[in-house]
């Protein structure tokens, strides 16, 4: 019988391991930002959650080379890239607290398409039919997903649907940044510096709007979340925020080593395996129950994933034939 795939320099298992434990924490994240909306301004969230995980960051950094691993010849990319990658948390997070919790993580991914876009234009990345073919059948369930949602009462305003999307555009140009800057740092060290800018710019919201003051007399939600007062967190949800920064210094680890080592566009095919975990999260915490609509997309989706991994098993198979194969 053949052995398990070979691990290549390009993306080795260990890459895809890494970006679906990093998709599980996510959903734990999500689901702990919505529940906590609704009490919290989201730059009192966003601080706690990178103070902690900063902590988390540094104690990786020590096992892969110390304080010296944070020396860069880059200081503006890494600056750029947590930029990217705040941005993209501040829109997105605004986005759950108005959009139920599978609405927002399916629109958000338009990322992996962008991803892949990017990946051939900034990283000259080859990609073949074969994943052009899955990322597109995966975007069409993403499309599916959110048709029902496009009209109706319950339907949310049309700039409240373009925030996701915008997070998604932050975010791909983040990860393609990730993959650009991880030939020379660590992923630990590229999660040390964007939780250091997510700090910064969390303390510079507080200095700015911790009092409340712009929440006043604005109704829309989205806004309100992001601009409420700083509440000192009541003992019962000390242990979400500590749960929170643990998720926060989590993700920020194996999202960078897994584009550090795996080809950006393979990588972000298998981020579309949120999507069932959304819908599930969405279901048993929150009550919302997905239509016949969320389902079918879930499986264009998972399906597009699936093939990708297949065909990334029989590419690297070592009974593979020895004559060069397509790239997909």
């Amino acid at each position: 019988m053949p052995g398990p795939p070979r691990p290549t320099e390009e993306t080795p298992p260990l890459a895809i391991l890494l970006i679906l434990a990093g998709m599980v924490f996510i959903t734990v994240n999500d689901s702990l930002i919505k529940a906590l909306g609704g009490d919290y301004p989201l730059h009192q969230m966003v601080f706690v959650r990178s103070a902690i995980g900063i902590v988390f960051s540094l104690v990786i950094l020590q096992f892969e080379g110390g304080f010296r691993e944070l020396r860069t010849a880059t200081p503006g990319l890494h600056l750029m890239r947590g930029l990217f990658v705040v941005i993209s948390n501040m829109l997105y997070f605004a986005a759950l607290a108005v959009m139920p919790l599978a609405d927002a993580v399916a629109t958000f991914f338009v990322a992996p398409l962008i991803i892949t876009l990017l990946s051939v234009v900034v990283l000259g990345e080859k990609v073949g039919v074969h994943r052009i073919t899955a990322i597109i059948v995966g975007f069409a369930g993403v499309l599916v997903m959110t048709r029902p949602g496009m009209a109706g009462e319950d339907a949310p305003q049309r700039w409240t649907l373009l925030l996701p999307v915008l997070a998604a555009t932050a975010y791909a140009a983040m990860q393609v940044m990730t993959r650009k800057l991880g030939v020379y740092s660590k992923a630990s060290a590229l999660a040390v510096y964007i939780q250091g800018v997510f700090l910064v710019v969390s303390i510079g919201f507080y200095l700015v709007a911790g009092d409340g003051r712009f929440a006043e007399g604005v109704e829309a939600e989205s806004l309100v979340f992001l601009f409420r007062a700083w509440v000192w967190p009541t003992p019962g949800d000390w242990p979400l925020f500590i749960l929170l920064g643990c998720m926060s210094g989590a993700i920020g680890y194996l999202l960078s080593a897994a584009y550090k080592m795996g080809n950006a566009a393979t990588i972000s095919s298998f981020e579309y395996t949120a999507l069932p975990l959304a819908i599930a999260s969405g279901w048993l915490v929150f009550g919302e129950v997905p239509d016949l609509w969320v389902l079918a997309g879930t499986v264009l989706i998972a399906g597009a994933g699936i093939h990708v991994f297949m065909r990334e098993r029989q590419r690297r198979s070592p009974v593979a034939p020895r004559r060069p194969l397509r790239r997909g």
